[in-house]
């Protein structure tokens, strides 16, 4: 427990190192937001009645997996996950990413555009604002995209208080910056968790409390990185959704989810093919330590201390911090699918569930051009602003997620 507090802390101490001002310390706003951190990973960890809720969301996975598997089948026949038409000589040999497990990104779009036409995920992300509004005391219109992140992620949670976006301090700026890069989108939590099901027990209960955590952890690191100097912005009313009816936000929503699902396409095909790049050339060098250079490996040994300081075992830091690795050069998603496939041995069930809350989030370098792209467009007068807050808000992203890793490791 010392280990991942001595962690905590010096996560914090970077973040102070590069603020813009160092003399204004937000004392309130970080220790509120450290507790409430803790405060939720123990009920989401260790107290009984959300240990349920955990199992709930597991079997609504398995219920997802199941609709969406009928529909690629119908649709695509073996390739989608039906019969086969011939003997499958190798087990799991027949499963195809792209035809069978990333659809499921259809079926959540359209889902959570159903839900915010209901109004139902509306009254969600309120509940969450009013929490960090009460415990945290920042501005409204923050509270209302921070909370949005959560579950809508970084583009389309700027969308809740866009004709606030002009308005907003700096510091409000760089913090909604910084949680949605330290948070993910509704339709990749359950893609995420499918991939982790078969190492992380409750995989969505951990992916979604992850994602919940990370929001007051983002807070913190941006408040200390960009500080609160101007009068805060407040109001943040949400919007309502853009259709007509319920099956007019069904079609926008799996039309959003196309576009996200071909774009999470195009990246794995380009990201698996540069790291393959860039490992062919590697192994032209001679070998370090009997074994080849490769990528992963350069970034284990990079970023071992790291994840060492958040509560990983020395001897498995250097695995850990490949993934970390992985996940913050190229995606979170490619992080997981290799967290996935490594041999139980690799990482301990604690180093496991630190890695699975230190990688769910979308600080890496793609996600923040797409981020800086999107908020640019929503709001052109301040893309410079934006432009230069980017890496900032990257490292913000990424030390918000490892605060979270070490509050699992403390408990």
């Amino acid at each position: 427990m010392l280990h991942a507090v001595v962690g905590m802390v010096v996560l914090l101490g970077v973040a102070w190192l590069v603020s813009e001002n160092r003399r204004v310390i937000h004392w309130r706003l970080i220790v509120a937001g450290v507790s409430l951190q803790i405060v939720i990973a123990l009920l989401m960890l260790k107290a009984a009645p959300f240990r349920q809720l955990f199992l709930g969301l597991n079997a609504m996975v398995g219920a997802l997996e199941t609709a969406t598997r009928a529909g690629t089948s119908f649709v695509f026949g073996y390739l989608g996950g039906g019969p086969l038409p011939f003997v499958e000589t190798a087990p799991g040999g027949s499963f195809s990413l792209a035809f069978q497990a990333l659809p499921m990104v259809l079926v959540i779009g359209a889902l959570t555009a159903l839900f915010y036409y209901w109004r139902i995920l509306p009254k969600v992300v309120q509940a969450f604002s009013w929490l960090l509004r009460t415990t945290m005391g920042i501005g409204g219109a923050l509270g209302v995209v921070a909370s949005g992140c959560i579950f809508l992620g970084m583009i389309e949670a700027p969308l809740l208080i866009r004709p606030y976006l002009v308005r907003m301090t700096r510091s409000e700026l760089f913090a909604m910056m910084a949680t949605g890069l330290s948070c993910i989108a509704g339709t990749m939590l359950v893609l995420y968790a499918t991939v982790l099901q078969k190492v992380i027990p409750d995989a969505l209960g951990h992916i979604l409390t992850a994602s919940i955590i990370h929001a007051p952890a983002a807070l913190v690191v941006a408040s200390i990185i960009v500080p609160e100097t101007e009068e805060q912005t407040l109001g943040g009313e949400i919007s309502s959704y853009d259709a007509s009816s319920a099956m007019d936000a069904l079609t926008k929503g799996t039309w959003d989810g196309l576009k996200i699902l071909v774009n999470i396409v195009a990246l794995l095909i380009v990201f698996v093919a540069l790291v393959k790049l860039a490992n062919i050339g590697l192994g032209e060098l001679p070998d370090i330590a009997g074994a080849p250079l490769t990528l992963e490996r350069m970034l284990g040994l990079l970023l071992a201390p790291v994840v060492w300081l958040i509560g990983v075992p020395w001897q498995e830091a250097v695995t850990a911090g490949s993934l970390m690795g992985i996940k913050i050069v190229l995606n979170e998603f490619l992080a997981y699918i290799q967290f996935s496939g490594l041999p139980e041995a690799a990482l301990s069930p604690k180093s496991r569930l630190i890695m699975t809350y230190a990688m769910c989030s979308f600080a890496n370098l793609g996600s923040l051009g797409i981020l800086i792209g999107g908020l640019g467009t929503l709001c052109p007068e301040r893309r410079n602003e934006i432009v230069g807050l980017g890496l900032k808000a990257l490292l913000a992203g990424v030390l918000a997620s490892l605060m979270t890793g070490a509050v699992v490791g403390m408990l």
